[in-house]
């Protein structure tokens, strides 16, 4: 039998706004998330009302990100010690962003496309080798063709491929990787994303960062495209961390550079193919691509990017980047969130006082 619920979001139960806050997380829309909750939980409860129980716990999610880890109430959970190796990797995604309180569409010069800041902050587990583990690189970045695609991708030219060049790999042929995966392996993700500029979203990570123990980590990397905040980042609040040009952009950057300084196309790809080593950090044990953060981008924009998908700035498109990290971490922190908010907001108000500060102790 379905549960009857009222359109107000205050009227809410604790246990359905736990279940509607984590269908608005993980499916596409208010609107697929009120389907899903009737015909999976038998909840009715409509779009509306599920957007405002996610701006509410995107708020509160809000707060409790920016408190000091000094608060007694941080989000991130303190381990017992510091992980074997730290990995911090951010990126910028795209939001569609209105001015509230005048319908669908963009309506104000100004409004539009925003850029939203992402950041995985990883506990990794690693080995440290004698030699590079895998001193030849994969052979589809031998591949003359498969490389200029990749630079003309990034955006630095129209790379042709270079003539004398190795055959292009058979497309149903896999990379070629050392036969002992050397990579660092991920134990526990957590996520950041906000539109907030990137003096704030740094504050915002380093404080992550200071509360899962990553600044004590033994070994650190951060680990960023060629956006130029990225590295303001770093160099405010990650010094101590290896700084690491993902290997995709600094491979389209060594292509074009051999090809600027080597006339003969065979002597441009010679000079390519002996730059092209990352030897260190693979011995170190560290990662050497941010595919966590393009994987994690991919996640949110999921949820945040689409056809006529636009958020209120800065309101909605916040508590929807809030609420869809927190599902997003290995750390299960939007139900934690939800099963201990404070005040218990949600649930239905007693005309008695003394009625109601038994609920919330319930």
């Amino acid at each position: 039998m379905r549960e009857t619920l009222g359109f107000d979001a205050r009227q809410l139960t604790p246990t359905t706004v736990l279940r509607i806050s984590v269908l608005a997380a993980e499916t596409r829309s208010f609107e697929r998330a009120e389907t899903t909750a009737r015909d999976v939980a038998g909840l009715e409860v409509s779009a509306k009302t599920i957007e405002r129980v996610v701006h509410d716990v995107g708020r509160e999610l809000e707060q409790r990100r920016d408190a000091s880890a000094n608060s007694g109430d941080p989000l991130a959970q303190r381990p017992e010690a510091p992980p074997d190796l730290a990995v911090v990797e951010c990126d910028g995604g795209r939001i569609r962003t209105r001015e509230p309180g005048h319908g669908p569409g963009v309506h104000r010069s100004g409004e539009g496309w925003r850029e939203d800041k992402n950041a995985c902050l990883i506990r990794a587990k690693r080995r440290v080798f004698a030699e590079d583990p895998q001193p030849e690189p994969p052979a589809c970045f031998c591949d003359a063709k498969h490389v200029a695609k990749i630079a003309e991708t990034e955006a630095l030219s129209v790379a042709a491929p270079l003539p004398g060049a190795p055959k292009p790999v058979e497309e149903d042929e896999p990379p070629v990787l050392h036969q002992e995966d050397w990579r660092p392996k991920r134990m526990m993700r957590t996520v950041l994303s906000s539109v907030a500029n990137s003096e704030r979203f740094g504050r915002q990570m380093a404080r992550e960062s200071k509360q899962r123990r990553f600044y004590e980590a033994l070994a650190r990397a951060f680990l960023g495209d060629g956006l130029p905040w990225n590295w303001s980042i770093w160099k405010k609040c990650f010094r101590d961390f290896t700084p690491i040009l993902d290997f995709i952009h600094g491979l389209s950057y060594l292509f074009m550079a051999a090809k600027a300084i080597q006339q003969a196309a065979d002597d441009a790809w010679s000079q390519y193919l002996a730059w092209m080593r990352y030897p260190e950090y693979r011995r170190e044990g560290l990662p050497i691509t941010t595919a966590w953060m393009e994987s994690l981008v991919k996640e949110i924009n999921y949820r945040v990017k689409g056809t006529e998908m636009f958020w209120n700035n800065p309101a909605g498109a916040e508590a929807i980047l809030q609420v869809r990290a927190a599902a997003l971490s290995d750390d299960e922190r939007l139900a934690k969130h939800l099963r201990s908010r404070p005040g218990c907001p949600f649930t239905r108000r007693p005309k008695s006082p003394s009625l109601t500060a038994q609920t919330c102790k319930s």
